[in-house]
Protein backbone atom coordinates (compact mmCIF):
# COMPACT_ATOMS: atom_id res chain seq x y z
CA UNK A 1 0.00 0.00 0.00
CA UNK A 2 1.43 3.45 -1.05
CA UNK A 3 1.27 6.84 1.48
CA UNK A 4 1.77 9.92 -0.09
CA UNK A 5 1.46 13.78 1.60
CA UNK A 6 -0.22 16.17 -0.39
CA UNK A 7 -1.54 19.81 0.53
CA UNK A 8 -4.77 19.99 -1.01
CA UNK A 9 -7.54 16.68 -1.70
CA UNK A 10 -6.89 15.08 -4.92
CA UNK A 11 -9.80 14.94 -7.99
CA UNK A 12 -11.56 11.64 -8.30
CA UNK A 13 -12.73 8.21 -6.20
CA UNK A 14 -11.65 8.10 -2.79
CA UNK A 15 -12.51 7.70 0.79
CA UNK A 16 -12.60 10.86 2.95
CA UNK A 17 -11.62 10.48 7.03
CA UNK A 18 -11.58 13.61 8.99
CA UNK A 19 -9.67 13.34 12.14
CA UNK A 20 -11.60 14.96 14.99
CA UNK A 21 -9.95 16.12 18.78
CA UNK A 22 -12.19 16.19 21.26
CA UNK A 23 -12.49 19.72 21.55
CA UNK A 24 -12.77 19.93 17.92
CA UNK A 25 -15.85 22.20 17.07
CA UNK A 26 -17.61 19.47 14.04
CA UNK A 27 -19.13 22.35 11.95
CA UNK A 28 -15.62 23.46 11.31
CA UNK A 29 -14.32 20.00 10.67
CA UNK A 30 -16.92 19.51 8.03
CA UNK A 31 -16.86 22.99 6.78
CA UNK A 32 -15.62 21.62 3.48
CA UNK A 33 -19.37 19.84 2.71
CA UNK A 34 -22.36 21.18 1.53
CA UNK A 35 -24.93 22.13 4.28
CA UNK A 36 -26.81 18.64 3.72
CA UNK A 37 -23.53 16.49 3.95
CA UNK A 38 -22.78 18.44 7.11
CA UNK A 39 -26.20 17.28 8.57
CA UNK A 40 -25.56 13.88 7.96
CA UNK A 41 -22.61 13.79 8.95
CA UNK A 42 -23.38 14.81 12.50
CA UNK A 43 -26.40 12.83 12.26
CA UNK A 44 -24.62 9.92 11.53
CA UNK A 45 -22.22 10.27 14.65
CA UNK A 46 -24.44 10.89 16.73
CA UNK A 47 -26.57 8.09 15.91
CA UNK A 48 -23.09 5.61 16.31
CA UNK A 49 -22.19 6.79 19.55
CA UNK A 50 -19.19 8.89 18.50
CA UNK A 51 -17.59 10.82 21.08
CA UNK A 52 -14.29 11.55 19.31
CA UNK A 53 -12.31 8.88 21.72
CA UNK A 54 -8.78 8.20 20.12
CA UNK A 55 -9.22 5.89 17.07
CA UNK A 56 -12.82 5.23 17.33
CA UNK A 57 -14.68 5.59 13.92
CA UNK A 58 -18.29 6.73 12.74
CA UNK A 59 -18.99 6.38 9.21
CA UNK A 60 -21.41 7.29 6.35
CA UNK A 61 -22.00 8.42 2.96
CA UNK A 62 -23.03 11.81 1.09
CA UNK A 63 -23.47 12.63 -2.01
CA UNK A 64 -21.23 14.39 -4.14
CA UNK A 65 -22.06 14.91 -7.72
CA UNK A 66 -23.83 11.81 -9.07
CA UNK A 67 -21.51 9.84 -6.65
CA UNK A 68 -21.26 8.91 -3.41
CA UNK A 69 -18.62 9.58 -1.07
CA UNK A 70 -17.95 7.60 2.17
CA UNK A 71 -16.87 9.60 4.94
CA UNK A 72 -15.63 8.45 7.98
CA UNK A 73 -14.80 10.66 11.52
CA UNK A 74 -11.73 9.14 13.16
CA UNK A 75 -11.58 10.17 17.04
CA UNK A 76 -8.26 11.52 18.39
CA UNK A 77 -9.25 12.22 21.59
CA UNK A 78 -7.51 15.49 24.32
CA UNK A 79 -4.33 13.88 24.83
CA UNK A 80 -1.69 15.59 22.33
CA UNK A 81 1.22 13.68 24.17
CA UNK A 82 0.44 10.04 23.59
CA UNK A 83 3.42 9.01 20.54
CA UNK A 84 0.98 5.97 20.23
CA UNK A 85 -2.20 8.62 19.11
CA UNK A 86 -1.84 8.30 15.47
CA UNK A 87 -0.68 5.32 14.69
CA UNK A 88 -3.65 3.75 16.42
CA UNK A 89 -5.56 6.07 13.92
CA UNK A 90 -4.35 5.19 10.99
CA UNK A 91 -4.35 1.50 11.92
CA UNK A 92 -8.07 1.76 12.27
CA UNK A 93 -8.64 3.46 9.05
CA UNK A 94 -6.80 0.73 7.92
CA UNK A 95 -8.69 -1.68 9.79
CA UNK A 96 -11.94 -0.67 8.41
CA UNK A 97 -11.55 0.16 4.56
CA UNK A 98 -8.67 -2.37 3.89
CA UNK A 99 -11.19 -4.95 2.51
CA UNK A 100 -13.96 -2.59 2.06
CA UNK A 101 -13.89 -2.03 -1.87
CA UNK A 102 -12.37 1.19 -1.72
CA UNK A 103 -8.81 1.84 -3.67
CA UNK A 104 -7.88 5.45 -2.31
CA UNK A 105 -7.95 6.89 1.23
CA UNK A 106 -7.44 10.50 2.15
CA UNK A 107 -7.28 11.88 5.00
CA UNK A 108 -7.38 14.89 5.89
CA UNK A 109 -5.71 16.97 8.46
CA UNK A 110 -5.98 20.21 7.65
CA UNK A 111 -6.86 23.16 10.58
CA UNK A 112 -5.66 20.43 13.23
CA UNK A 113 -2.38 21.94 13.98
CA UNK A 114 -0.38 18.66 13.74
CA UNK A 115 3.31 18.12 13.07
CA UNK A 116 4.71 16.06 9.54
CA UNK A 117 5.89 13.59 12.64
CA UNK A 118 2.75 13.22 13.44
CA UNK A 119 0.94 12.84 10.32
CA UNK A 120 4.04 10.23 9.16
CA UNK A 121 2.85 8.53 12.54
CA UNK A 122 -0.78 8.34 10.85
CA UNK A 123 0.93 6.67 7.52
CA UNK A 124 2.91 4.50 9.62
CA UNK A 125 -0.20 2.95 11.69
CA UNK A 126 -2.19 2.63 8.16
CA UNK A 127 0.49 1.06 6.21
CA UNK A 128 1.24 -0.98 9.39
CA UNK A 129 -2.44 -2.36 9.64
CA UNK A 130 -1.82 -3.33 6.20
CA UNK A 131 0.26 -6.20 6.31
CA UNK A 132 -1.04 -9.60 5.18
CA UNK A 133 0.50 -12.55 4.07
CA UNK A 134 -1.94 -14.60 1.21
CA UNK A 135 1.28 -16.10 -0.10
CA UNK A 136 -0.40 -19.75 0.20
CA UNK A 137 -4.24 -18.80 -0.07
CA UNK A 138 -5.29 -19.82 -3.74
CA UNK A 139 -8.90 -19.04 -2.64
CA UNK A 140 -10.14 -16.01 -1.45
CA UNK A 141 -13.51 -15.12 -2.01
CA UNK A 142 -13.59 -10.95 -3.46
CA UNK A 143 -14.70 -9.52 -0.13
CA UNK A 144 -11.65 -11.18 1.95
CA UNK A 145 -8.82 -9.63 -0.65
CA UNK A 146 -7.61 -6.13 -0.09
CA UNK A 147 -8.42 -3.06 -2.02
CA UNK A 148 -6.66 -0.43 -0.46
CA UNK A 149 -4.36 0.62 -2.54
CA UNK A 150 -3.32 4.18 -1.75
CA UNK A 151 -3.45 6.71 1.29
CA UNK A 152 -3.09 10.33 0.55
CA UNK A 153 -2.63 12.65 3.80
CA UNK A 154 -3.63 16.25 3.08
CA UNK A 155 -2.47 18.99 5.54
CA UNK A 156 0.68 17.32 6.86
CA UNK A 157 2.75 20.43 7.77
CA UNK A 158 6.28 20.37 7.43
CA UNK A 159 8.75 17.54 7.38
CA UNK A 160 5.98 15.04 6.52
CA UNK A 161 8.57 13.28 3.66
CA UNK A 162 11.55 13.44 5.99
CA UNK A 163 9.99 11.77 8.95
CA UNK A 164 8.19 9.43 6.31
CA UNK A 165 11.74 7.96 4.94
CA UNK A 166 12.48 6.75 8.60
CA UNK A 167 8.71 5.48 9.33
CA UNK A 168 9.34 3.50 5.84
CA UNK A 169 12.38 1.84 6.98
CA UNK A 170 10.78 0.72 9.96
CA UNK A 171 8.21 -0.88 8.15
CA UNK A 172 10.95 -2.46 6.06
CA UNK A 173 11.92 -4.23 9.20
CA UNK A 174 8.59 -4.74 10.62
CA UNK A 175 7.49 -6.56 7.61
CA UNK A 176 10.63 -8.76 7.34
CA UNK A 177 9.88 -10.04 10.29
CA UNK A 178 6.40 -10.93 10.12
CA UNK A 179 6.89 -13.24 7.41
CA UNK A 180 10.04 -14.40 8.49
CA UNK A 181 7.86 -15.48 11.83
CA UNK A 182 4.45 -16.67 10.03
CA UNK A 183 6.80 -18.62 7.67
CA UNK A 184 5.88 -22.70 8.20
CA UNK A 185 8.78 -25.08 9.59
CA UNK A 186 9.23 -26.60 6.22
CA UNK A 187 9.95 -23.17 4.52
CA UNK A 188 11.69 -21.47 6.95
CA UNK A 189 14.70 -23.61 9.45
CA UNK A 190 18.21 -22.50 10.00
CA UNK A 191 19.65 -22.47 6.79
CA UNK A 192 17.08 -20.65 5.03
CA UNK A 193 16.19 -18.24 7.63
CA UNK A 194 19.83 -17.09 6.78
CA UNK A 195 19.27 -17.47 2.70
CA UNK A 196 16.42 -15.50 3.08
CA UNK A 197 17.72 -12.66 5.21
CA UNK A 198 21.19 -12.79 3.30
CA UNK A 199 18.72 -11.71 -0.01
CA UNK A 200 16.29 -8.72 2.62
CA UNK A 201 19.91 -7.12 3.20
CA UNK A 202 21.99 -7.50 0.33
CA UNK A 203 23.03 -3.92 -0.71
CA UNK A 204 22.19 -2.33 2.62
CA UNK A 205 25.49 -2.36 3.87
CA UNK A 206 25.32 -5.10 6.28
CA UNK A 207 28.15 -7.17 6.88
CA UNK A 208 26.75 -11.40 7.06
CA UNK A 209 28.79 -13.43 9.09
CA UNK A 210 27.41 -17.17 9.29
CA UNK A 211 28.68 -20.24 11.30
CA UNK A 212 27.86 -23.54 10.77
CA UNK A 213 27.55 -27.11 12.67
CA UNK A 214 31.35 -27.98 12.01
CA UNK A 215 32.82 -24.16 13.29
CA UNK A 216 30.06 -24.48 16.20
CA UNK A 217 31.87 -27.58 17.17
CA UNK A 218 35.27 -26.08 16.78
CA UNK A 219 34.42 -23.70 19.02
CA UNK A 220 32.80 -26.10 21.93
CA UNK A 221 29.11 -24.75 21.49
CA UNK A 222 27.81 -27.96 22.69
CA UNK A 223 24.99 -26.41 24.41
CA UNK A 224 23.54 -24.99 20.87
CA UNK A 225 24.57 -28.28 19.16
CA UNK A 226 22.90 -30.27 21.78
CA UNK A 227 20.02 -29.34 21.13
CA UNK A 228 20.18 -29.42 17.37
CA UNK A 229 21.19 -32.87 16.86
CA UNK A 230 17.74 -34.66 16.99
CA UNK A 231 17.02 -32.33 13.86
CA UNK A 232 18.30 -32.95 10.04
CA UNK A 233 17.90 -29.34 9.56
CA UNK A 234 21.91 -28.57 11.00
CA UNK A 235 21.75 -25.14 13.40
CA UNK A 236 23.74 -21.90 12.03
CA UNK A 237 24.28 -19.27 13.83
CA UNK A 238 23.65 -15.87 11.75
CA UNK A 239 25.77 -12.68 12.56
CA UNK A 240 24.64 -9.02 11.00
CA UNK A 241 27.00 -5.95 11.95
CA UNK A 242 25.77 -2.61 10.60
CA UNK A 243 28.79 -0.38 11.55
CA UNK A 244 27.34 3.44 11.03
CA UNK A 245 28.47 5.19 13.59
CA UNK A 246 32.23 6.37 11.33
CA UNK A 247 34.31 4.75 13.75
CA UNK A 248 34.57 0.84 13.28
CA UNK A 249 36.06 0.32 16.79
CA UNK A 250 33.57 1.82 18.91
CA UNK A 251 31.89 -0.90 21.06
CA UNK A 252 28.74 -2.17 19.41
CA UNK A 253 25.14 -2.61 20.50
CA UNK A 254 24.80 -6.37 20.08
CA UNK A 255 21.39 -8.04 20.08
CA UNK A 256 20.97 -11.64 20.34
CA UNK A 257 17.94 -13.39 19.08
CA UNK A 258 16.44 -17.02 19.85
CA UNK A 259 15.67 -18.78 16.48
CA UNK A 260 13.97 -21.83 17.61
CA UNK A 261 12.53 -22.72 13.85
CA UNK A 262 10.01 -24.92 14.89
CA UNK A 263 9.86 -26.40 18.86
CA UNK A 264 8.60 -29.82 19.21
CA UNK A 265 10.20 -29.70 23.11
CA UNK A 266 12.15 -32.49 21.74
CA UNK A 267 12.28 -36.04 23.97
CA UNK A 268 10.00 -33.65 26.81
CA UNK A 269 7.96 -33.29 23.84
CA UNK A 270 4.86 -30.73 23.51
CA UNK A 271 1.10 -31.83 23.74
CA UNK A 272 -0.46 -31.99 20.08
CA UNK A 273 -2.90 -29.19 20.38
CA UNK A 274 -1.34 -26.37 19.49
CA UNK A 275 1.53 -27.16 18.90
CA UNK A 276 1.78 -25.85 14.85
CA UNK A 277 2.21 -22.54 16.69
CA UNK A 278 5.94 -23.36 17.76
CA UNK A 279 7.16 -21.95 14.25
CA UNK A 280 7.28 -18.86 15.91
CA UNK A 281 9.36 -19.77 18.37
CA UNK A 282 11.56 -18.26 16.70
CA UNK A 283 9.97 -14.67 17.03
CA UNK A 284 13.29 -13.29 18.75
CA UNK A 285 15.52 -14.00 16.08
CA UNK A 286 12.85 -12.76 13.92
CA UNK A 287 12.62 -9.24 15.71
CA UNK A 288 16.56 -9.02 15.47
CA UNK A 289 16.78 -9.63 11.96
CA UNK A 290 13.67 -7.03 11.35
CA UNK A 291 15.75 -4.43 13.21
CA UNK A 292 18.92 -4.67 11.64
CA UNK A 293 16.86 -4.00 8.30
CA UNK A 294 15.14 -1.26 9.63
CA UNK A 295 18.97 0.10 10.81
CA UNK A 296 20.16 -0.30 8.08
CA UNK A 297 17.78 1.14 5.81
CA UNK A 298 17.68 4.52 7.44
CA UNK A 299 21.46 4.46 7.94
CA UNK A 300 22.08 4.48 11.66
CA UNK A 301 24.83 6.43 13.02
CA UNK A 302 25.62 3.53 15.69
CA UNK A 303 27.67 0.23 15.42
CA UNK A 304 25.21 -2.38 16.39
CA UNK A 305 25.51 -6.12 15.35
CA UNK A 306 22.38 -8.79 15.52
CA UNK A 307 22.87 -12.16 16.18
CA UNK A 308 20.12 -15.26 15.48
CA UNK A 309 21.33 -18.54 16.84
CA UNK A 310 18.71 -21.53 14.53
CA UNK A 311 18.05 -24.58 15.83
CA UNK A 312 15.07 -26.71 15.03
CA UNK A 313 13.86 -28.87 18.43
CA UNK A 314 12.75 -32.40 17.13
CA UNK A 315 12.81 -35.72 18.92
CA UNK A 316 14.15 -38.19 16.80
CA UNK A 317 16.92 -41.60 17.62
CA UNK A 318 19.85 -38.69 17.42
CA UNK A 319 17.98 -36.34 19.94
CA UNK A 320 19.78 -35.40 23.36
CA UNK A 321 17.53 -37.10 26.19
CA UNK A 322 16.73 -35.42 30.14
CA UNK A 323 19.79 -36.18 32.25
CA UNK A 324 22.46 -35.70 29.33
CA UNK A 325 25.63 -33.34 30.25
CA UNK A 326 26.71 -30.92 27.57
CA UNK A 327 29.77 -28.44 28.14
CA UNK A 328 28.83 -25.07 26.20
CA UNK A 329 31.00 -22.21 24.72
CA UNK A 330 31.94 -20.40 27.82
CA UNK A 331 33.05 -24.48 30.09
CA UNK A 332 30.64 -24.28 32.31
CA UNK A 333 28.43 -27.46 31.73
CA UNK A 334 24.56 -27.64 32.49
CA UNK A 335 22.71 -30.84 33.31
CA UNK A 336 19.65 -30.95 30.73
CA UNK A 337 16.39 -31.82 32.44
CA UNK A 338 13.88 -30.72 30.20
CA UNK A 339 14.83 -31.12 26.82
CA UNK A 340 11.82 -28.43 26.28
CA UNK A 341 14.16 -25.84 28.06
CA UNK A 342 15.68 -25.27 24.58
CA UNK A 343 16.22 -21.67 23.93
CA UNK A 344 18.19 -21.06 27.02
CA UNK A 345 20.88 -23.60 25.79
CA UNK A 346 21.10 -22.04 22.33
CA UNK A 347 21.42 -18.22 24.35
CA UNK A 348 24.14 -19.44 26.14
CA UNK A 349 26.46 -20.12 23.48
CA UNK A 350 25.52 -17.51 21.17
CA UNK A 351 25.88 -15.09 23.85
CA UNK A 352 29.41 -16.24 25.19
CA UNK A 353 30.66 -16.14 21.68
CA UNK A 354 28.82 -12.36 21.05
CA UNK A 355 30.91 -11.39 24.07
CA UNK A 356 34.16 -12.96 23.07
CA UNK A 357 34.03 -11.83 19.59
CA UNK A 358 32.41 -8.16 19.88
CA UNK A 359 33.52 -7.13 23.14
CA UNK A 360 29.78 -5.42 22.94
CA UNK A 361 28.54 -1.89 24.86
CA UNK A 362 25.87 -3.17 26.06
CA UNK A 363 24.46 -6.67 24.95
CA UNK A 364 20.33 -7.49 25.11
CA UNK A 365 18.92 -10.73 24.42
CA UNK A 366 14.79 -11.41 22.81
CA UNK A 367 13.56 -14.80 23.15
CA UNK A 368 10.36 -16.70 22.94
CA UNK A 369 11.78 -18.06 26.33
CA UNK A 370 9.09 -19.27 28.98
CA UNK A 371 5.12 -19.90 28.67
CA UNK A 372 5.29 -18.63 32.62
CA UNK A 373 5.83 -15.19 30.78
CA UNK A 374 2.73 -15.23 29.02
CA UNK A 375 0.88 -16.55 32.60
CA UNK A 376 2.88 -13.66 34.20
CA UNK A 377 2.29 -10.84 31.86
CA UNK A 378 -0.11 -11.87 29.03
CA UNK A 379 0.01 -10.43 25.78
CA UNK A 380 0.33 -6.96 26.98
CA UNK A 381 3.80 -6.83 27.85
CA UNK A 382 7.50 -8.50 27.30
CA UNK A 383 9.30 -9.53 30.37
CA UNK A 384 12.89 -7.48 30.85
CA UNK A 385 15.36 -8.82 32.96
CA UNK A 386 19.18 -7.15 33.41
CA UNK A 387 22.48 -6.68 35.61
CA UNK A 388 22.00 -2.82 34.87
CA UNK A 389 19.42 -0.48 35.89
CA UNK A 390 20.54 2.20 33.69
CA UNK A 391 19.84 -0.07 30.58
CA UNK A 392 17.06 -1.18 32.48
CA UNK A 393 15.21 2.02 32.03
CA UNK A 394 16.36 3.46 28.74
CA UNK A 395 15.15 -0.12 27.62
CA UNK A 396 11.39 0.62 29.31
CA UNK A 397 11.51 4.29 27.88
CA UNK A 398 12.17 2.91 24.45
CA UNK A 399 9.28 0.40 24.70
CA UNK A 400 6.72 3.13 26.09
CA UNK A 401 7.65 5.37 23.02
CA UNK A 402 7.39 2.74 20.45
CA UNK A 403 4.27 0.61 21.93
CA UNK A 404 6.50 -2.42 22.36
CA UNK A 405 5.86 -2.15 26.39
CA UNK A 406 8.35 -4.03 28.98
CA UNK A 407 7.65 -4.62 32.73
CA UNK A 408 10.98 -5.46 34.70
CA UNK A 409 11.24 -8.46 36.70
CA UNK A 410 13.88 -9.56 39.74
CA UNK A 411 17.03 -11.45 39.49
CA UNK A 412 19.31 -12.38 42.78
CA UNK A 413 21.00 -14.90 44.48
CA UNK A 414 18.52 -16.28 46.05
CA UNK A 415 17.17 -17.09 42.65
CA UNK A 416 20.74 -18.10 41.29
CA UNK A 417 20.94 -21.10 43.86
CA UNK A 418 17.84 -22.94 42.65
CA UNK A 419 20.03 -23.36 39.15
CA UNK A 420 22.93 -25.71 40.39
CA UNK A 421 22.97 -29.03 39.69
CA UNK A 422 24.02 -32.01 41.85
CA UNK A 423 26.51 -33.48 38.52
CA UNK A 424 27.27 -30.31 36.58
CA UNK A 425 27.52 -26.99 37.06
CA UNK A 426 24.35 -25.91 36.61
CA UNK A 427 20.92 -27.47 35.35
CA UNK A 428 18.49 -25.92 32.36
CA UNK A 429 15.39 -26.18 34.19
CA UNK A 430 14.56 -24.98 38.25
CA UNK A 431 11.31 -25.14 39.99
CA UNK A 432 7.75 -24.37 38.44
CA UNK A 433 7.09 -21.75 40.62
CA UNK A 434 8.85 -18.25 39.07
CA UNK A 435 9.78 -19.75 35.76
CA UNK A 436 10.70 -16.31 33.67
CA UNK A 437 12.98 -15.92 36.24
CA UNK A 438 14.62 -19.18 36.32
CA UNK A 439 15.33 -19.25 32.57
CA UNK A 440 16.64 -14.91 33.10
CA UNK A 441 18.81 -16.34 36.34
CA UNK A 442 20.35 -19.35 33.89
CA UNK A 443 21.22 -17.17 31.10
CA UNK A 444 22.64 -14.87 33.59
CA UNK A 445 25.40 -17.23 34.43
CA UNK A 446 26.68 -16.25 30.91
CA UNK A 447 27.07 -13.04 31.32
CA UNK A 448 30.96 -11.98 31.33
CA UNK A 449 32.03 -9.69 33.97
CA UNK A 450 31.60 -6.06 32.93
CA UNK A 451 28.72 -6.91 29.66
CA UNK A 452 25.86 -4.31 30.43
CA UNK A 453 23.02 -7.24 29.51
CA UNK A 454 19.26 -7.61 29.70
CA UNK A 455 17.38 -10.09 28.65
CA UNK A 456 13.59 -9.67 26.96
CA UNK A 457 11.59 -12.84 26.87
CA UNK A 458 8.58 -11.73 24.47
CA UNK A 459 6.86 -15.39 24.65
CA UNK A 460 3.32 -13.77 24.63
CA UNK A 461 3.92 -10.32 21.80
CA UNK A 462 5.56 -11.83 18.84
CA UNK A 463 2.06 -13.43 18.15
CA UNK A 464 -1.48 -12.68 18.73
CA UNK A 465 -4.77 -14.53 18.37
CA UNK A 466 -6.53 -11.35 17.44
CA UNK A 467 -6.20 -8.12 15.91
CA UNK A 468 -4.26 -5.38 17.37
CA UNK A 469 -3.73 -1.66 16.53
CA UNK A 470 -1.16 -2.29 14.13
CA UNK A 471 -1.52 -5.98 13.08
CA UNK A 472 -3.89 -8.58 12.53
CA UNK A 473 -4.05 -11.78 13.45
CA UNK A 474 -0.58 -13.24 13.76
CA UNK A 475 2.82 -12.41 13.84
CA UNK A 476 3.00 -9.02 15.27
CA UNK A 477 6.74 -7.81 14.61
CA UNK A 478 7.43 -7.03 18.50
CA UNK A 479 10.59 -5.73 19.34
CA UNK A 480 12.00 -4.19 15.71
CA UNK A 481 9.92 -0.57 16.31
CA UNK A 482 12.10 -1.30 20.08
CA UNK A 483 15.44 -1.78 19.55
CA UNK A 484 15.39 0.19 16.81
CA UNK A 485 13.98 3.19 19.05
CA UNK A 486 16.40 2.07 21.98
CA UNK A 487 19.47 2.79 19.22
CA UNK A 488 18.02 6.04 18.01
CA UNK A 489 17.69 7.21 21.78
CA UNK A 490 20.66 6.13 23.06
CA UNK A 491 23.45 5.46 20.52
CA UNK A 492 22.70 8.17 17.79
CA UNK A 493 23.20 11.43 19.68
Amino acid sequence: MKVTFAEARPQGAYALALPVWSESMLNERLSGLDENARRLAARAAEAQRFEREPAAIAETFYAEGESARRLLLAGLGGKRDDEALFERVGGALTAKLLTSGETRLVIDLSGLDVSGEDAARIGFGARARSWRYDKYRTKLAKKQKPSLEEIVIVGAGQGADVAWQRRSALLDGLFLTRELVTEPANIIYPETFVERVRVELEGSGVEIDVLDEGQMAELGMGALLGVGQGSVRPPRLLAMRWNGAGDANRKPVVFVGKGITFDTGGISIKPAAGMEAMKWDMGGAGAVAGAMKAIATRKARANVVGICVLAENMPDGNAQRPGDVVTSMSGQTIEVINTDAEGRLVLADAMTWAQRTYQPEVMIDLATLTGAMIIALGFEYAGLFSNDDQLADRLTSAGAASGDKLWRFPLGEAYDKQMDSPIADMKNAGPREGGSIMAATFLQRFVEAGTKWAHLDVAGTVWANKPGTLYDKGATGYGVALLDRFVADNYEK
